[in-house]
């Protein structure tokens, strides 16, 4: 396996009706437009969700954008802006993240913003990319992982045919102190397994 940082990653990577690419810093107000839309919905699975709700929330958006460029680049993670094709509107983020480069293996992260659920756009994006990390990356196993609680978010391996590997509970804080403890479902795909059933 060659080392990360000489890797080369992809610029933009399009689905078929969708667009993948590295966060900008310019994406700053679409970001926090599509955030604050869809603070509700978020908030009780993203421990970020809160930060935008702040007076100073479009600052700590632009530090993790300029962050994300970073860890791009250090190969560390691969935090992706996911808009629709057609008209450039930003409809949520998606990230691929390495668990283990001498297997290799990445978890996918994603988050979509409330107008635009219902239309299929994140499961076609998830498909994209996960096709592309099993060919050009060479992936041996691809994880998600979503609160067990979150049916949306769990709809999509479903959906694309990742095997449930069950639920750690008890996994990781609720996003308040007076919430319990988060149980996490575990999704996973490797290359043996059949994809994207009809």
């Amino acid at each position: 396996m060659p080392k990360p940082e000489l890797m080369t990653f992809f610029e933009e990577l399009h689905g078929p009706r969708v667009t993948l690419r590295p966060y900008r810093p310019d994406d700053a107000p679409q970001v926090f437009a599509a955030a604050t839309e869809s603070l509700a919905e978020i908030r009780p699975w993203l421990p970020w969700a809160d930060l935008y709700a702040q007076p100073d929330g479009m600052d700590e958006l632009r530090a993790f954008l300029i962050r994300s460029q970073a860890e791009w680049l250090l190969r560390e993670n691969f935090n992706a802006a996911l808009i629709r094709t057609e008209d450039g509107t930003f409809l949520g983020g998606i990230g691929l993240h390495p668990r283990n480069w001498k297997l290799p293996a990445f978890e996918i992260g994603y988050w979509q913003r409330t107008s635009a659920t219902g239309h299929g756009y994140m499961s076609e994006a998830v498909r994209t990319l996960t096709d592309y990390t099993f060919a050009v990356l060479g992936a041996q196993r691809i994880t998600i992982r979503c609160d067990a609680r979150n049916d949306r978010s769990a709809a999509i391996p479903r959906r694309l045919g990742f095997v449930a590997e069950g639920c750690q509970r008890h996994l990781e804080p609720g996003p308040t102190p007076a919430d319990p403890p988060r149980d996490i479902l575990v999704f996973s795909l490797i290359p043996s397994d059949p994809r994207w059933p009809e």
